[in-house]
């Protein structure tokens, strides 16, 4: 049982170093998670409007549960904090950040809390209620406690933080006239009228009455109306991607061949399968094949069959692709690369719907339904002599354009959501989502390699986080920096810190002028990091912008540096004259050369001396 009696100062700078202002963007975040500064007597004239428009008791369940989801939220970052800390000191990050928000000052009275066994006791003091002040301005002193918004903060951060349900109660509010207002926090079933409170947490009937009836609408809309339903593993709601789904619906009860054009990793295998369900082949197999990966020797005994003894090694006669796919679909994917002669023998199926294996002279008859795809430019191979023209005039009677991701900016949030669940379920873990920050950085990445890529990033997310918490920059893109350098936090006084530049430029002055090597800079923020995060190196690495292994080379590194400094023998031929003449390379700089996890891109890159 962790105990805490009185008020125990803590330096915050660790706090405020997780608070950051963007000028450029106009965000302000804390952690990874959006933040917004927001004048206390506009937000005091809404709670107003609240209070008139819905009536007392309906306005403090609304602001309760709204107190609750931020506490929810400031939890997490909690949560993540006691990996490094004692559960006391992780458990206080919730009322520094509700000072520090400016909600409210919480001095701690008593505390008690045993995690694994989910005993807790908490009683704090709340300063300076803006909440209790502004109710008590527009409507007098109140017969009972009026701070709604906090107490919902302080059950949600407390619950999520045990893992079980911690109500607290207002004992004196400032609304009522007392000087400070007073909480106390217990579980739930310790307290004997805890249903008069619970209902504040849950949605009003005529709420959940609404929903409902929203959900109704919705399905009657879906059965009305099927068309645009997508197929489970199909997400997408922009117009480039609206439009390509479109072409391929129209299609799908023909039997016209379909061309799918698009980058690597847009999904023109699952356009291929999604036109094969919806059609009328759809209990009728459907075959893939990947012209780029066989051999062009084995190309014609893959696709149209081969017979026994039609070559050495042909010791049996099997059917080709056509063949297994008759009366479905074969999706023939990177059909650029297929060779000349195979693509006479593809010509003659297309238009004659026959085929003969490799070493037979008996036709067979095949029913197929062909899809192509391909990232190249059909129309320049043809010029190159490389694709034959009449194949090619063939195959594009309906050409699906299917558009990058970085072209689907809409699509890139819910395609990232339904992966999330489908690895979750994969791996057995629950998330909460995205954090903010996360949430920006998927919409600001170029997507080189498309759906394809997202989809291996979230699963990567997935793994990496910790169960119960949300999906994180470092998770998605390990040397990632998030144009953190464009941002400013708070000073040690609470200022905005945006004389930090000044400073870095000074920093850089001292290291043109030789009163500090890239070394002892390097050195110095390594430290300096460890130092913040009192030892933990996952979190001191986050704050660098690099990976724990990255850093744990650099720091063992130096520490190699400083062992070498201290031998008599180095330092004596490091004072020579050769040495002064020529200035050497710090052993650091020649990251390639030395094995370095980052190679070129870390933090440690070559100087002019060691190119």
């Amino acid at each position: 049982m962790t105990t805490l009696r009185g008020y125990d100062h803590v330096d915050n700078d660790d706090l405020r170093a997780q608070v950051h202002f963007c000028a450029e963007t106009g965000q302000i975040w804390l952690h990874e998670h959006r933040m917004l500064l927001v004048h206390a007597e506009a937000q005091a004239s809404l709670r107003k409007d609240l209070i008139d428009t819905l009536g007392m008791d309906r306005a403090q369940g609304l602001l309760t549960r709204m107190g609750y989801a931020s506490g929810v939220r400031d939890a997490e970052l909690a949560r993540a904090r006691a990996e490094s800390r004692d559960d006391l000191d992780a458990f206080m990050t919730g009322p520094r950040l509700h000072t520090l928000e400016g909600i409210v000052r919480v001095v701690p009275v008593r505390l008690e809390m045993d995690r694994p066994t989910g005993r807790f006791y908490g009683e704090f003091v709340w300063e300076n209620s803006r909440e209790g002040q502004w109710h008590r301005h527009f409507y007098g002193t109140h017969s009972e406690p009026v701070c709604w918004t906090q107490i919902g903060y302080a059950c949600g951060y407390t619950s999520a933080f045990m893992g079980r349900p911690i109500l607290y109660k207002e004992v004196e509010c400032v609304g009522m006239g007392h000087n400070n207002c007073r909480i106390i926090g217990k579980p739930i079933e310790e307290w004997p009228d805890a249903d008069a409170h619970k209902h504040f947490f849950s949605r009003e009937s005529i709420a959940e009455q609404l929903f409902d009836l929203q959900t109704q609408v919705a399905q009657l809309r879906s059965s009305i109306d099927d068309r645009d339903k997508l197929p489970a593993d199909m997400t997408g709601n922009s117009p480039g991607f609206r439009a390509a789904y479109e072409l391929l619906r129209q299609a799908a009860n023909t039997r016209i061949a379909v061309l799918l054009l698009g980058e690597t990793g847009v999904g023109k295998e699952l356009f291929a399968r999604a036109l094969h369900q919806m059609g009328p082949r759809a209990a009728r197999p459907f075959v893939a094949v990947n012209c780029a990966a066989i051999p062009h020797e084995l190309v014609e005994s893959e696709l149209f069959g081969v017979e026994k003894g039609a070559y050495t090694g042909a010791l049996v006669s099997r059917p080709g692709r056509f063949e297994r796919a008759d009366g479905g679909t074969l999706f023939l994917d990177e059909i650029g690369d297929l060779p000349l002669p195979a693509q006479s023998k593809l010509l003659r199926v297309l238009q004659e719907g026959e085929l003969e294996r490799l070493g037979d002279q008996k036709t067979r008859r095949v029913d197929v339904r062909l899809v192509a795809a391909t990232n190249s430019e059909l129309p320049r191979l043809v010029k190159e002599g490389r694709f034959r023209s009449d194949l090619f005039y063939r195959l594009n009677a309906w050409q699906i354009d299917i558009p990058p991701l970085r072209e689907r900016k809409e699509d890139i949030g819910p395609l990232a959501r339904h992966f999330l669940e489908k690895h979750c379920a994969i791996h057995g873990k629950r998330l909460r989502g995205f954090t903010d920050k996360a949430k920006r950085a998927l919409l600001n990445y170029g997507w080189p390699g498309n759906i394809r890529e997202l989809q291996n990033m979230v699963e990567r997310g997935v793994i990496l986080a910790p169960a119960g918490t949300r999906v994180e920059v470092g998770h998605l893109f390990p040397s990632c920096s998030d144009e953190r350098a464009r941002e400013f936090g708070l000073d040690v006084h609470g200022g905005l810190d945006s004389g930090k530049w000044a400073t870095g430029k000074e920093l850089c002055e001292a290291v043109f002028n030789g009163v500090m090597t890239l070394q002892q800079v390097e050195a110095m923020l390594l430290e300096t990091a460890v130092d913040k995060a009192r030892g933990n190196l996952s979190s001191a690495a986050r704050m660098l912008g690099m990976t724990r292994p990255q850093l744990a080379y650099r720091l063992k590194r130096l520490h190699e540096g400083d062992e070498a400094r201290s031998d008599p023998v180095a330092t004596a031929s490091a004072a020579t004259p050769a040495s002064a003449a020529a200035p050497a390379t710090p052993p650091m700089r020649a990251s390639a050369a030395a094995g370095d996890p980052d190679g070129p891109a870390g933090l440690a890159r070559p100087t002019l001396a060691s190119r």
